[in-house]
């Protein structure tokens, strides 16, 4: 890895410059190959696990995600959530299904005592985590990875706003690629930082990659403080892709918690 040493603090996390995107991203995005999926119609949600056995847990699974995030415990020992953002160029791709923002290597998260690199930012509309049945307009996932392949994702929520627009997503925007399957560079110095909210408080559960193969074992973090974006900024998104997000899944009896 290779870092420009040009390093600030800003509000509780750092923020370096980084060196050229790597095919890490990439090859995380080959762990998704296998029978086609979308979100709508005969190759929808509903029919995910059966598309592919390699899909079984889209319609098996016990821990899948998105859920409806409500009656939350509190638990006073949930330690806050440690972020380091390395600022440097971005990798727009259009998959045919949503955005996604490559992110040069070296950003971390610290939770619960694990570290983890931070591979990627994938962008949903509406939003995939209702909080006791409202959907925001949209939700940027910021997905996390240890070395050894555990998975934790961070959620943050997004509402319109006509006169606030979103400033890292006006950077980002400025370089939408329009057509499935191509990629857009941004050269600018560019930290996923920049969608943190100002409150770090959260909602946490155990669930699953919200895509095929469905896999479980993710750890999830919910922001319960949401960011605003402009109708523009939305319109933008929804002009491409209407309707990218999962349909709310079972919970199972699994415990939701909160930080705060």
């Amino acid at each position: 890895m290779r870092l420009s040493m040009i390093v600030a603090l800003v509000t509780g996390f750092t923020v370096v410059s980084a060196g050229q995107f790597t095919a890490q991203a990439v090859a995380q995005a080959g762990t998704q190959a296998g029978a086609n999926w979308t979100y709508e119609g005969k190759t929808g949600p509903e029919v995910w696990g059966r598309l592919d056995p390699a899909y079984g847990a889209c319609s098996k699974g016990h821990e899948q995600s998105p859920i409806d995030i409500h009656g939350a415990h509190l638990n006073k020992a949930l330690e806050p959530l440690e972020f380091h953002f390395i600022a440097g160029p971005m990798t727009l791709e259009n998959t045919g299904r949503d955005i996604v923002a490559h992110v040069d290597p070296g950003s971390t998260l610290m939770a619960g005592g694990v570290r983890y690199r931070l591979i990627e930012l994938d962008f949903h509309h509406p939003a995939e985590h209702p909080v006791k049945g409202k959907l925001s307009d949209m939700e940027v996932d910021m997905v996390y990875r240890t070395e050894d392949g555990k998975a934790a994702i961070v959620a943050v929520r997004l509402n319109q706003d006509r006169g606030f627009p979103n400033a890292l997503l006006a950077t980002l925007w400025a370089h939408l690629p329009t057509k499935p399957g191509t990629t857009e560079k941004i050269t600018d110095m560019v930290s996923a930082g920049g969608l943190l909210p100002a409150d770090r408080g959260y909602w946490t559960y155990s669930g699953s990659e919200v895509t095929p193969p469905c896999t479980e074992g993710v750890r999830w973090f919910v922001f319960e403080q949401d960011l605003s974006l402009s109708r523009g900024q939305m319109r933008a998104f929804a002009n491409l892709y209407k309707l990218n997000t999962r349909p709310i899944q079972d919970l199972h009896g699994r415990k939701i918690e909160a930080n705060e």
